[in-house]
């Protein structure tokens, strides 16, 4: 078994490696767990493996200058990351509540970071380590790049690039960028030398414009345009939206006000052989034992035992950011690689047997799209799978079959589940058919997740999702074949709630299609607008930027509330927003006795409550005259008894007497 060590995080362990000072630093918003799920812990691992010195700083007191020293100054640069997920993401839910557990927090506490966490940080830093190059990376960071709208404060901000004060910002997943960064940073070459590495965006004074522009650059209209203008944010977001491609995406410039920020084209996809070496580095694999004391990090609890196969997604939905973060363009690992790693999590001692999921964005994606993805990109202005699957779709789910064999077949492994989730669009393009059969009979654990998040044509139309025909294909597909595999299996249907272009209307057809299908749906997302996806455009501007029509948008808190509640219909809590939903719509017909009924009259639940309380009163008032006989009952036991001892006592007396 490898002897794996974490980086430093003290003084004391620079000290104990021999180092009196980082090449790099790198500060996150997690805490620091060393699992290649956690962006923080590869882009470090690769930086030492390319022979850096790094530190890792996690959760630093952003209300402490000194908590950002603990390391020293870097030799070349400090990099920001506000973690896994988006700081206000992860903050508050879509009722711009406060989440109660952070995942990704010592004992799953909340509280360890600051909203907008990679703008505090970076600031914090050109405080306390004035003259170091600051490089902001991440999912925060790559979402927010350009001016967008921050849900949570109901505004449009400019790119956090500029908020940030950083030197650059590294977009998407970072590996080939930050080895050129750094390799440019240990020749020497100053910050103003940097400005064409791919995958990157710089900011730019008003007077460097005319002299750093490539001569194919999209202008983009600038902040204060998009700010006022929601027509121009939409068609400057559309814009973005098309040149996340590596083939064919060009430079693109926005400006705010005296400076602006200037995007270089995306990075081109890993080989194989990349993302093998990549997963292949010397990962501990858990959290850092100083979380013991305060339980551990809850978000290892699923990740530990799970290998990621795949990087990348075509299925393009509108309310997913993976298309502006990892691309469109399919890279994964080969089988050898994931065998590899699947034998060394046999050797862990937590290791029960299970190996939890074996996928990424979507399970079933392990190629591309079809041959011309790695030849010409992703088609711009197309998708491969919406409105339906294109005739260039090469779908063949064979490899990733062999890939699953072979993992069943190594000892010491119960189970090999798939949990990341299957695009059902894809499996029924499938022509061999296969596929469906062999993860019902050996890798799904009762139920499977699949994600249809509705049934209304115009809300999938701006979801980007298949219509409700292909999902209930699927659906009488899987119980069909677990019928034949004499197995009782099912299906967990992921809905959401409250996305553009859904009505009342809308919602309460999805309600009446969850009491057709006589389930209780427990995984209703209520949409949350995160910044980098076209359904949060919609939100914005009430514009589909693909075609700039108008789009319905659930704004208001009371709305979504109903909309959640009419998918969950059954659970009493939700009876009166149920109820005013109905009325709204005028579809009091669905408030009545009937098998189509969605809820019962108000006269009727409030005479069953009444009812009920009447029942309940009873009991008490039954349990208190229980009790006063048991009471009255123990006071004749022990009176009986006492009259007993006082009787024996006389008849010793009596006796006693009479021998004298």
């Amino acid at each position: 078994m490898r002897n794996l060590k974490f980086l430093p995080i003290s003084y004391q362990d620079m000290q104990e490696c021999g180092w009196k000072e980082l090449d790099f630093l790198l500060i996150t918003g997690d805490a620091y767990v060393d699992h290649p799920s956690f962006g923080i812990a590869i882009i470090s691992r690769l930086l030492e493996k390319s022979g850096y010195k790094v530190g890792i700083i996690s959760q630093p007191d952003w209300k402490r200058i000194e908590s950002f020293r603990i390391l020293g100054k870097p030799r070349l640069a400090c990099l920001v990351s506000g973690g896994n997920l988006d700081s206000m993401v992860n903050h508050y839910t879509a009722a711009k509540k406060r989440r109660v557990k952070d995942a990704y927090s010592p004992g799953g506490k909340t509280g360890r970071r600051p909203d907008h966490a990679t703008v505090v940080y970076a600031n914090k830093v050109r405080e306390a380590l004035p003259g170091v190059p600051i490089i902001i990376g991440g999912i925060e960071a790559s979402l927010r790049r350009f001016a967008h709208y921050d849900f949570w404060g109901d505004k449009v901000k400019r790119s956090i690039l500029l908020d940030s004060q950083a030197d650059i910002l590294v977009y998407g997943m970072g590996e080939k960028p930050i080895l050129e960064l750094a390799e440019r940073l240990a020749k020497g070459l100053g910050l103003e030398a940097i400005r064409d590495i791919r995958g990157t965006m710089v900011p730019l004074k008003s007077n460097e414009i005319g002299n750093s522009l490539p001569d194919n650059v999209i202008m983009l209209p600038d902040f204060q345009e998009v700010l006022i203008d929601k027509r121009s944010y939409a068609e400057a977001f559309w814009h973005q939206y098309n040149q996340q491609d590596p083939f064919h995406g060009k430079p693109m410039y926005q400006g705010h006000a005296r400076e602006g920020v200037m995007q270089n084209p995306p990075p081109f996809p890993l080989t194989q052989a990349e993302m093998d070496s990549i997963y292949s580095l010397p990962y501990v694999g858990s959290y850092h034992p100083v979380y013991e004391e305060e339980g551990g990090v809850p978000a290892i609890e699923e990740i530990e035992f799970s290998i990621v196969s795949s990087r990348g997604c075509y299925g393009a939905c509108s309310f997913c950011a993976l298309t502006f973060h990892q691309g469109r363009i399919i890279q994964s690992r080969s089988q050898e690689s994931i065998i590899r790693e699947a034998e060394r999590l046999t050797w862990s001692p937590r290791f029960k047997g299970y190996i939890h999921d074996v996928g990424g964005p979507t399970a079933n994606f392990r190629r591309p799209a079809c041959e011309g993805q790695l030849k010409r990109g992703a088609c711009p202005n197309r998708q491969c799978l919406f409105p339906g699957p294109c005739d260039q779709l090469d779908v063949d789910h064979e490899e990733y079959l062999t890939l699953l064999r072979k993992l069943r077949s190594l000892p010491k492994l119960k189970k090999v589940f798939i949990r990341s989730g299957i695009r059902y669009d894809a499996v029924l393009a499938d022509k061999k058919n296969d596929f469906l059969k062999e993860i019902c009979e050996h890798h799904v654990s009762g139920q499977l997740k699949v994600a249809p998040e509705h049934i209304s044509e115009s809300v999938l139309k701006r979801m980007g999702k298949p219509g409700k025909k292909v999902y209930e294909q699927f659906v009488e597909r899987f119980y069909q074949t677990n019928e034949e595999l004499g197995k009782k299996q099912f299906i967990v249907p992921y809905l959401m709630s409250s996305h553009p272009g859904s009505t009342l209307r809308e919602a309460i057809e999805l309600a009446e299609y969850v009491r057709d299908m006589g389930v209780n749906p427990e995984q209703v997302q209520d949409f949350i607008p995160t910044p980098g996806t076209l359904s949060t455009c919609m939100y914005y501007t009430g514009l589909d930027p693909r075609t700039m029509e108008k789009v319905y948008v659930p704004r208001s808190m009371h709305e979504k509330a109903m909309q959640r509640a009419l998918i969950q219909y059954r659970n009493p809590k939700n009876y009166d927003l149920v109820e005013e939903a109905l009325r709204i719509a005028h579809r009091e017909d669905l408030i009545g006795f009937g098998p189509k009924s969605l809820i019962k009259p108000k006269k009727y639940k409030e005479q069953k409550k009444l009812a009920k309380q009447r029942n309940e009163s009873g009991n008490k008032v039954a349990t208190g005259r229980s009790k006063q006989v048991k009471n009255q009952k123990t006071i004749q036991t022990k009176v009986s008894v006492e009259k007993k001892i006082e009787n024996k006592r006389r008849t010793g007396q009596k006796k006693r007497g009479a021998k004298v």
